[in-house]
C-alpha cells in the first residue's frame, strides 16, 4: 500500500523473532526477549510489483540477507513492542526512500555576474597577497 509517498508494509508479510538484547541492563537483559529482529522477503512480497521489488534488489543490495530478505535488528529500548514497533518504522521508511528515483541533474553553466565576482575576488585576494610581500 502506497500512502503519502510511504509504503504501509502489512504485519502479515513480516516474520518477527524476538532475542534476548546484548549489552548492559542487568538482570532484566538477561531475562527477556526485549531485542526483535524483523525479516521481510522482497521476492514474497505481495503489495510490491515486479519492477519495485528489482529497484529494492538493486539499491538495497549491500543490505540484503540470503539473496532477497531484509532483516533489521532493534534493541534500543527496555520492552519488545517498542523495538516492534521502531523497526517496523524503519522497514517503512528504508523501503519508501529505496522506491524514490533521484532527480536528473541539469548541468547550467554559471552567470556572467557570478564569473565576473569570482573573478574579481581573486584579483582583490592576490593583490592583499602581493602587497605583504613588497614591506621591504
Amino acid at each position: 500500500m502506497l500512502k503519502e509517498n510511504k509504503i504501509i508494509i502489512p504485519w502479515t508479510e513480516i516474520e518477527w523473532t524476538a532475542t534476548r538484547s546484548s549489552g548492559a541492563g542487568g538482570q532484566h537483559v538477561n531475562r527477556t526477549n526485549s531485542a526483535v529482529i524483523l525479516r521481510f522477503s522482497i521476492s514474497k512480497s505481495l503489495i510490491l510489483n515486479d519492477t519495485q521489488k528489482q529497484k529494492l534488489l538493486v539499491r538495497l543490495q549491500s543490505r540484503l540477507a540470503q539473496g532477497d530478505d531484509i532483516l533489521i535488528r532493534i534493541e534500543d529500548q527496555r520492552d519488545q513492542k517498542s523495538n516492534k514497533d521502531r523497526a517496523y518504522k524503519l522497514l517503512c521508511e528504508l523501503v519508501s526512500r529505496s522506491l524514490i528515483d533521484p532527480k536528473k541533474r541539469i548541468a547550467t553553466k554559471p552567470k556572467k555576474s557570478a564569473v565576473r565576482k569570482r573573478l574579481n575576488e581573486k584579483k582583490r585576494h592576490s593583490e592583499v597577497k602581493k602587497s605583504r610581500s613588497e614591506k621591504f
